[in-house]
């Protein structure tokens, strides 16, 4: 019989997978789409397209919050959120943006263009953690 032995190794990451796999850009995309469609959806009277417009920019506006959970949740640590205090309440403000309050609840472009503003806030700390990294 042989016995092995294992030692513990503990192995620290910023992110649950290699840096990297993580970018707003996903979510600016789609919240892109969410807006694009406010604006279709106003310059168009008919109403099968109104109506299949409202289902797909409620779709993406459901991908603008899944991405944005994944940043905030499995990007962002601790220590981003000290540095910046802030962010919790982006993440709040953006991701109700995306749902009912703005993106996915109304065909105001407006609304869209909040979201997006929202998202590039995010953008922006995202870029500052990852050249601090």
């Amino acid at each position: 019989m042989r016995l092995r032995i294992f030692s513990a190794v503990e192995a620290t990451a910023h992110c649950d997978l290699p840096c990297g796999v993580y970018d707003p850009a996903q979510a600016r995309i789609e919240a892109e789409s969410v807006k694009a469609i406010q604006e279709k959806y106003q310059a168009n009277e008919d109403p099968a397209f109104r109506t299949r417009a409202i289902l797909i920019k409620e779709q993406r506006a459901d991908l603008v919050k899944h991405h944005l959970w994944v940043l905030w949740t499995d990007y962002f640590k601790p220590p981003h959120f000290e540095k910046y205090p802030q962010l919790h309440e982006l993440f709040n403000k953006a991701t109700k943006q995306a749902g009912a309050a703005g993106g996915k609840g109304s065909m105001d472009p407006a609304e869209g263009q909040k979201l997006l503003d929202h998202i590039a806030e995010i953008d922006k700390i995202f870029w500052e953690t990852k050249a601090a990294a």
